[in-house]
């Protein structure tokens, strides 16, 4: 199956939705049938025999790493704050480069202490690019739906633009674009060669009321795409964004806290579910919307 025809290789998990040790999340992701996972920083250095047995278990589990995450507050900042977040940077473009991973997943800053200059925004991601370009990694920047200057991808991207570094692109995440109410059209805007990574989760409730609430949807109540309301949303966003030429990785970040209390092959099922839903019916098929019968009944619903 290939990329044009909607390739399930393209799908993988994140590990912020599973609950346990590393080797148990890996085994589970592996056995689920993916072929690859999204690390987070903790992943490794949380491990009770330390970073280099942690980074040993993701290689001998035949895992792509989809990407490292995440580097917070990073941009916009001054004086000790800014050489502070460059040594935090450097440190996880080190772990990232341990894993043989190619790509650092940064949010937009949330910090009061930093500016929105944009040209100071602009220096920082520049900075932080050419720290990763010795070790042929990739910087995805991601814009925060609780930003303090980037909430949009169209901003993300605006400032990527204007930084121009190679190896500086457009982090994608599909539940921040849906609580801001991002028109689907603004995609267009974007060259698919410059979208470094897609992050899909759907929700739960069709309105989100308040910054606050937002926040507490986006950290504890996602779910996978297909087993929320946003079904057709995020039908429609994947067979846009392949339209526009996209072929890379799509991984679910889905933070949630019931899958935290649940049988970790549960839970990877329920995610391969979804990747089977948009690997074959959305892609392969070329359907803009799903088709509801089928989907509950592949989902178990």
């Amino acid at each position: 199956m290939s990329h044009y025809s909607g390739n399930i290789d393209d799908f993988g998990m994140d590990t912020i939705s599973l609950a346990g040790p590393l080797e148990a999340k890996l085994q589970a992701v592996r056995d689920a049938g993916f072929t690859q996972i999204m690390l987070a920083a903790r992943d490794l250095v949380g491990h009770p025999d330390g970073l280099e047995a942690a980074v040993a278990a993701v290689r001998a589990s035949g895992l792509r790493v989809t990407g490292f995450q995440v580097l917070r507050d990073f941009e916009g900042l001054s004086g000790h704050l800014h050489d502070y977040k460059v040594d935090i940077a450097k440190s996880m473009l080190e772990m990232c480069h341990l894993l043989g991973c190619r790509l650092l997943l940064i949010c937009s800053s949330t910090s009061v202490h930093a500016t929105g200059e944009t040209q100071a925004l602009v220096k920082d991601l520049r900075k932080l690019a050419m720290l990763a370009i010795p070790m042929n990694i990739r910087i995805a920047y991601e814009a925060l739906s609780w930003g303090r200057t980037v909430n949009e991808f169209p901003q993300a991207w605006d400032i990527i633009n204007q930084a121009d570094m190679p190896n500086l692109g457009l982090g994608f995440d599909s539940f921040h674009m849906f609580a801001t109410s991002t028109p689907l059209d603004e995609i267009e805007l974007l060259d698919p060669e410059k979208i470094f990574l897609v992050q899909l989760a759907d929700f739960m409730w069709t309105e989100i009321k308040s910054v606050e609430e937002r926040i507490a949807t986006a950290r504890h109540f996602r779910v996978f795409p297909g087993e929320g309301v946003h079904s057709e949303a995020l039908a429609a966003l994947v067979a846009r964004l392949h339209s526009l030429g996209y072929r890379g990785d799509y991984s679910f970040e889905v933070f949630n806290d019931d899958y935290q209390q649940l049988p970790l092959p549960t839970v990877a099922q329920r995610a391969w579910r979804s990747a089977l839903w948009l690997g074959e019916d959305v892609l392969r098929r070329s359907v803009p919307l799903p088709n509801q019968i089928r989907l509950k009944r592949r989902m178990g619903r």
